[in-house]
């Protein structure tokens, strides 16, 4: 066996072959950088969809519930009659539309005669709805203070909720200020807003989401939150008759006839899709029926 090293030549990588296997790594690394980028994305809109689903869910749940006990306790409850604790009529309005003697006029659209100091506005109404109730009848119960008033109103894209207690001699709309004040309860509901900008065509004008989404909105415009169905005949019955659109006139339409208030949210998510760009939207749609007879 020979002792001297073999004087064969050991061949490595040049430094083309070196620069061709360092560019095609670069090439997969950002391929799978950018997927992954993508993927975050998508979990991040994905995510928030869920998050605007579940908080309108149970804002729904809960509007629900307490439409369902409206006009809770009614004065025939009580021997002796008192305002505090029996609910003078299930849905309240201002004093200066008559509450609680006079009963106003529902109407669609932002009309009627259920006025509110806001002005163009009303309840019961298209964004803005005054619940009479007692939301906690269990006279065991320390926090038992008698009749509410629950209010939902739309302020821009946020739904307020508040509860004030009902006071003889005051204004159920005016009831909601200081500690009694309403305060954010579902965010981003847009059922006011089909004008709102959901993207840029290509002449760079703004794109509304009523053209975006025309089956949410339908003819371009704005989407009540409440809508009402009311008794027919407006007279108790046992078992009740069958509901039908509150009518535009006559005592059938005012809110002590309101048997079922049907609820349609429509919320956007806080990002827009990753891939298309376009804003994502949950539309959750409920019914609240009064179990209380007419009053």
């Amino acid at each position: 066996m020979s002792r001297f090293p073999s004087a064969k030549r050991q061949r490595g990588f040049t430094l083309i072959e070196l620069l061709i296997a360092l560019g095609i790594f670069l090439v997969i690394t950002g391929a799978a950088f950018t997927l992954l980028s993508t993927s975050q994305q998508r979990y991040q809109t994905e995510s928030q969809v869920l998050t605007s689903f579940q908080e309108a869910r149970l804002g729904l749940d809960q509007m629900v519930r307490d439409i369902n006990d409206a006009g809770y306790p009614p004065p025939t409850f009580f021997s002796s009659f008192s305002p505090q604790m029996s609910a003078s009529s299930p849905f309240g309005w201002s004093q200066s539309a008559g509450y609680p003697n006079a009963p106003c006029q529902i109407g669609t659209a932002g009309g009627g005669t259920c006025t509110t100091s806001t002005a163009g506005d009303s309840a019961p109404g298209d964004f803005d709805i005054l619940i009479e109730t007692n939301p906690n009848p269990n006279a065991q119960d320390p926090s038992n203070v008698g009749v509410q008033w629950i209010r939902y109103q739309l302020q821009g894209t946020i739904l307020m909720r508040g509860m004030a207690p009902k006071a003889s001699g005051t204004d159920p709309d005016a009831a909601f200020v200081g500690q009694y004040a309403v305060a954010p309860f579902v965010q981003n509901v847009i059922n006011n807003s089909p004008n709102l900008q959901a993207g840029i065509d290509a002449g760079g004008n703004p794109i509304p989401l009523s053209t975006q989404y025309p089956a949410v909105f339908p003819g371009g415009g704005p989407v009540p939150i409440f809508s009402y169905l009311c008794d027919n005949p407006p007279v108790p019955q046992s078992p009740p008759p069958p509901t039908t659109p509150c009518r535009t006139g006559g005592t059938s339409n005012s809110p002590a006839n309101i048997r079922d208030v049907m609820i349609t949210l429509i919320v956007m998510a806080p990002l827009p899709d990753a891939t298309t760009g376009r804003p994502r939207l949950v539309q959750l749609e409920g019914r609240g029926r009064r179990v209380n007879p007419n009053q």
